[in-house]
């Protein structure tokens, strides 16, 4: 075999093909790993146009087997391994490719299409530089050839999709028009120059099969901290044994393996390495370390460095371990916010308590800053994308701020004032209006809306504190999600010229000031307000109290107490500093409108009412918003309520496709009634929209989940189910869910129970007995009468991460009558009614069994320890 580090421009240049073979799985990369890539290239295209010299980034290698050189002088290479970074490549080239068509520059399209993506001499499958495999084929051609269908459903059609967004959106946030076009320019230049990948090559004849079954065999790799542990001790022939005992030990004993590679990045944050990534802490601190490496002494210094920070770091994940009361609260409050966005500050900071640079009230309240800087964004519904970028740069920027004179408070507080690409800390006007209109219940993670009703709840200052720990509290709806007629009567009394009942009811829903925490949601259900009312005060949170104490519910009340709030989130997260908000800033609404239009897959279509719902206004200013900007990408995809085309559209100046927006969304596979109205399975729903743009919070449904085999609990959420399924389904409808239900438990299966306001049921498969590896088929919603395929989490987990096997459930589930699916939404979570299972509860039985039997079948084929291959950028 031969190996050559190359660039992806000349990897495929040349009458060339390269061939997927047919034993390789389908494309796999979703959002994750493509922003992963996605971010890499960015950084290096910030280099390139600040002057500096841009390193070639590193992407992996690809193994490749020659096969007969074809007709008209094609070399063949079947892809033994490296499809995914391949197909990835390819795929951000055409979307590049239509970004250059978009904007007039037809010669740059051309330039791509005819040297990277075609070979335009050759017809038929040798005229593609890349022939994915046969189930991928379609999507991908689609996209190659800018057919209407280009951007659907599946894995390729949602990478074209995101690079296309990602591509749209940077060249139109540039300073001008010429600007934008200079930073595609260097997209361009960056995915073609300086991506570099190994090429292996085997030769002719060899068994490429087994090539590809030895690369992908199991195996156990050193982690980055090994590595770089091999080489510190390498260095220490003299002083190693003695440090590893004294140093190096007690703290990889204290942080465990992923702990240990966390504090070795943080200690190159914290240095002022902002682009350090976990990944490549080996390299880069070898690099850093190679000027030490014959001083003994200078390099048992740097190890003790890192054993004092591991204490610092297991105060920070563990905040128990912090003696000093506020800091310990600051702390506590960020963990469970989640995620280790503020680790960089707060190693910091920490470093500094404890070398005698500040107190701890000065670091508590510096961390109190970028935990309001967290907040306000959620409030606000500010993108988190750029969150750790902010937050890996503030280290070397509050240096900066001290050099200057200011207090390490002060100096946080000003680096995150101070605007810088996608930082934005929000003003407290824009924090009350986003309060007041902005659907809170769909922004962020719900462990995050909880955190936040929290504060508000400890800010009342009860006499008796409540005990979180054993209240099993959540965040619930006081005008109900599915409410009864004598809610819209009540609103019916305040809706405004023009508006609905179920449109004030959408547009309230939502929002902050219709939500509580509550420890009885299966009692507040759907209720009406009075009997709401005497179930809330008897509650032991004060706001609940509150509440209860308001004679009705409705806009007047809900909008009353957003404001109360608003004023006591002013106090609880302290904004930026005077002068530094900017008043000309876009609204955040506005952006992710346009990121819901242009991540919308071909052959699906919303409404005015879904992107307000999504976004948090009216479906008027939406209306307004789109009729006054007809370029926005994708506008003609949104319809009436009723699925009609809109009067007031039109098309963007310059457009040459077909005038009738019917008949470019028939070409994309959305079918018409004899009305003219859009088939409603074909429609996307706010929250489908909610996950395309990576806003959903539907991880978080898994911790929502109970199985009623543990008994307890979760038995009361069984009955509460079947309650829910008779008080409001047909006899008909309950008898077959309920045959279903006892079928699956009958195949092994068990039953997991949601405990939200409405208690949904999962017939849920445990593999090898784990409940963390667990699949479901289907969602059953017993008030609104719906069973969700849920799509969206099979395509994460094997076999069904196979999209092969994924269109197969839904073939299989379309033939039963009843059943609707839109392929156009495989992606999501589209459903069908729960009276199918009166009449067709055998066939979907039949449909379930061959889920579990795929899924059986499945395990037992996956070597325990496979790796995943390519499974990340």
């Amino acid at each position: 075999m031969h190996a050559q580090e190359t660039t992806f421009s000349k990897l495929v240049q040349g009458e060339t093909q390269f061939q997927v073979p047919l034993y390789q799985r389908t494309y796999t990369w979703q959002r994750d790993e493509l922003r992963r890539l996605w971010d890499d290239v960015l950084e290096v295209v910030e280099d390139e146009q600040a002057g500096k010299e841009p390193a070639a980034h590193f992407l992996g290698s690809v193994v490749l087997a020659p096969e007969r050189v074809a007709a008209g002088g094609t070399q063949r290479w079947l892809v033994v391994d490296g499809q995914q970074r391949l197909t990835t490549l390819m795929l951000a080239f055409t979307a590049l490719r239509d970004r250059h068509r978009a904007t007039g520059r037809e010669k740059k399209a051309a330039r791509i299409h005819d040297l990277i993506l075609v070979n335009g001499h050759q017809d038929g499958n040798d005229h593609y530089r890349l022939l994915p495999t046969q189930a991928d084929r379609e999507a991908f051609v689609a996209c190659v050839e800018s057919l209407p269908t280009a951007g659907g459903p599946g894995n390729i059609g949602g990478a074209y999709r995101f690079f296309d967004a990602a591509l749209t959106e940077g060249e139109e946030n540039a300073s001008s028009e010429s600007a934008g076009a200079e930073w595609v320019d260097a997209v361009e230049s960056v995915l073609r120059d300086l991506l570099s990948v190994v090429s292996i090559t085997a030769a002719e004849g060899d068994n490429v099969y087994r090539i590809f079954e030895s690369i992908n065999n199991t195996g156990v790799g050193l982690s980055q901290s090994d590595l770089l542990r091999n080489y510190l001790f390498m260095c220490l022939p003299k002083r190693g044994e003695a440090v590893y005992r004294n140093l190096w030990l007690p703290m990889q004993e204290l942080l465990g393996p992923a702990r240990l590679e966390l504090l070795v990045w943080l200690d190159l944050v914290v240095g002022g390495d902002v682009r350090a990534k976990q990944s490549e802490i080996y390299r880069d601190q070898k690099k850093r370390l190679e000027l030490l490496s014959s001083d003994e002494e200078a390099l048992e210094a740097e190890v003790l460095r890192l054993r004092v920070r591991s204490d610092r770091l297991m105060r920070i994940v563990e905040p128990w371990r912090e003696k000093e009361p506020g800091l310990r609260d600051v702390l506590e409050r960020l963990v469970r916010w989640g995620g280790q966005t503020h680790y960089p500050l707060a190693l910091l900071l920490l470093d500094r308590v404890d070398e005698g640079g500040c107190t701890s009230e000065e670091a508590a309240t510096a961390l109190s800053y970028a935990e309001s800087y967290l907040v306000r964004r959620l409030f606000a519904g500010n993108s988190t994308t750029g969150n750790n970028r902010t937050f890996m740069e503030l280290p070397k920027e509050v240096e900066r701020e001290l050099e200057s004179g200011r207090s390490l408070a002060d100096a946080v507080r000003h680096a995150l004032s101070a605007k810088a690409g996608t930082r934005v800390w929000p003003s407290g006007t824009v924090m009350r209006e986003s309060i007041r209109s902005r659907p809170f219940y769909k922004s962020g993670r719900s462990h995050q809306r909880f955190e936040i009703l929290r504060r508000f709840e400890d800010s009342y200052g009860a006499s008796e504190p409540v005990d979180y720990a054993k209240a099993k509290l959540t965040v619930e709806h006081v005008l109900p999600q599915q409410p009864a007629q004598q809610w819209f009567d009540l609103l019916a009394e305040e809706s405004g010229e023009g508006e609905s009942p179920q449109e004030l009811h959408g547009h309230l829903v939502h929002t902050l000031g219709n939500l509580t925490l509550s420890g009885d949601n299966a009692r507040l259900s759907n209720h009406p307000f009075r009997r709401k009312q005497q179930i809330l005060d008897s509650s032991a949170l004060r706001m609940n109290q509150i509440i209860a104490g308001v004679e009705r519910w409705g806009r007047a009340e809900i909008l009353a107490r957003a404001d109360e709030l608003a004023e006591r989130a002013e106090k609880l997260w302290p904004g930026p500093l005077d002068g530094t908000a900017h008043a000309d800033d876009e609204w955040a609404g506005w952006g992710e409108l346009r990121q819901a239009l242009l991540s919308t897959p071909a052959g699906t279509w919303t409404t005015y009412g879904e992107l307000a719902a999504l976004i948090g206004t009216h479906a008027i200013v939406v209306g307004n918003h789109i009729k006054t900007r007809p370029a926005l990408h994708g506008a003609y995809r949104v319809l009436t309520a009723d699925g009609k085309l809109s009067p007031g559209f039109r098309w963007p100046e310059g457009y040459e496709g077909p005038s009738d927006p019917r008949e470019v969304l028939e070409s994309e596979g959305v079918p018409f009634d004899a009305w003219g109205r859009a088939h409603r399975s074909h429609r996307l729903m706010a929250s489908d929209l909610a996950m395309l743009i990576g806003k959903d919070d539907f991880d978080d449904e898994e911790s929502l989940r109970e199985s009623a085999s543990q008994g307890g609990e979760g038995v009361s959420e069984a009955s509460r189910f079947e309650k829910l399924l008779r008080d409001n389904q047909t006899p008909d409808t309950v008898e077959g869910v309920l045959a279903s239900l006892r079928f699956w438990v009958e195949l092994g299966g068990m039953l997991d129970y949601g405990r939200k306001s409405e208690t949904s049921c999962f017939p849920t498969l445990s593999l090898n007995g784990s409940r963390a590896r667990s699949l479901w088929p289907l969602a059953l919603y017993p008030v609104a009468g719906t069973a969700e395929v849920v799509f969206q989490h099979l395509k994460r987990r094997p076999p069904f991460d196979d999209e092969v096997l994924r269109r197969e459930l839904m073939t299989r589930l379309n033939h039963v009558r009843g059943v609707d699916l839109a392929e156009a939404k495989l992606d999501l979570r589209p459903s069908f009614p729960l009276d199918v299972f009166a009449e067709r509860g055998e066939e979907l039985r039949g449909v379930l069994e061959w889920f579990a039997d795929t899924v059986t079948r499945g395990e037992a084929c996956r070597p325990v320890g496979t790796t995943e291959p390519e499974t990340s950028a």
